[in-house]
């Protein structure tokens, strides 16, 4: 079996679609369907279900886990050799559902080791653990739990998550709010499968509610600029709520135990992380997140 069509493998397993996958890769269609077709008469298997849609089957879960990893181990001996022949730090790749959490201990590294090279990569929690165990990223930092097997994990912090309103809102005067007397406002929050989104969904799903929702958004700065202009209300984890709630909004508690996020950093069990990522991994894991500073200044 050829890595290329190994490659090209995985990109049809992720997205269980045939064009799709062949945009991506940059090839044509009928080309990337003959390396599949190659790929099932080897195994003697279908990989994918046919009937309708394109869905991966159990022997193509099975056969795409033991891909991951054969070419995580690959790319991680290349890195090795590249990082012993530089005698270098080598690389850090880092994946997060947001940055804006990070950017004091990605500072103080990046000062610490000018020469290293930092990868950032946005990712939704659902890819993590494929990306950690494939060994795609070195380190990932979630919102929401994903699945451990094969990882390893320390909590960062856990603190509890507001609700941005407007000045002139009707609320912005209380000291606290409960989840009923939000029903029917309209948010403004991230898209489906961010930790937001996850976390409005899940509380008001509890109590048999649905999220008026007029604007969905990635980027957390737009979301606090849209709550101040009066657009909407929105979730705002206690860490951001400085740079959250401008001179416009403010920041109010929700009366929820379970309105929190818990933040916490995975990298893959039996992976080599470079001495770059096993720095990162001490920079982060030290970091006093109360303070927001490193910690030799506690």
């Amino acid at each position: 079996m050829e890595l290329n069509s190994l490659k090209q493998f995985l990109v049809v397993a992720r997205l269980e679609h045939l064009s799709r996958a062949a945009d991506e890769l940059h090839i044509a269609q009928p080309s990337l369907s003959r390396t599949i077709a190659r790929l099932e008469s080897e195994l003697g298997t279908p990989l994918f279900d046919r009937s309708g849609r394109l869905r991966l089957n159990d022997a193509g879960k099975l056969f795409r886990d033991h891909v991951e990893r054969s070419l995580g181990e690959l790319e991680a001996g290349r890195r090795a050799v590249a990082e012993a022949a530089s005698e270098g730090l080598g690389t850090v790749r880092l994946a997060s559902e947001t940055f804006l959490t990070l950017t004091g201990p990605l500072a103080a590294y990046k000062r610490a080791h000018p020469s290293v090279e930092i990868e950032l990569h946005w990712s939704p929690a659902e890819d993590m653990a494929r990306r950690l165990r494939a060994q795609d990223v070195d380190l990932c930092i979630a919102s929401q739990p994903i699945p451990a097997e094969g990882l390893e994990s320390t909590r960062l912090f856990d603190e509890a998550v507001g609700v941005g309103v407007p000045l002139d809102h009707p609320l912005a005067g209380r000291t606290s709010v409960t989840i009923d007397e939000l029903a029917g406002q309209p948010f403004v929050t991230a898209r489906k499968g961010h930790w937001l989104r996850q976390l409005l969904d899940r509380l008001f799903a509890a109590r048999d509610l649905t999220p008026k929702i007029v604007c969905e958004s990635d980027e957390h700065s737009a979301i606090a600029d849209l709550i101040s202009a009066g657009l909407g209300i929105g979730l705002v984890p206690a860490f951001a709520r400085r740079s959250a709630t401008r001179a416009s909004a403010t920041w109010i508690p929700i009366d929820s135990p379970d309105c929190r996020r818990t933040v916490t950093l995975y990298w893959g069990a039996d992976s080599h992380l470079s001495t770059a990522a096993r720095l990162m991994r001490a920079t982060i894991t030290s970091w006093n997140w109360i303070t927001g500073e490193p910690p030799e200044k506690r």
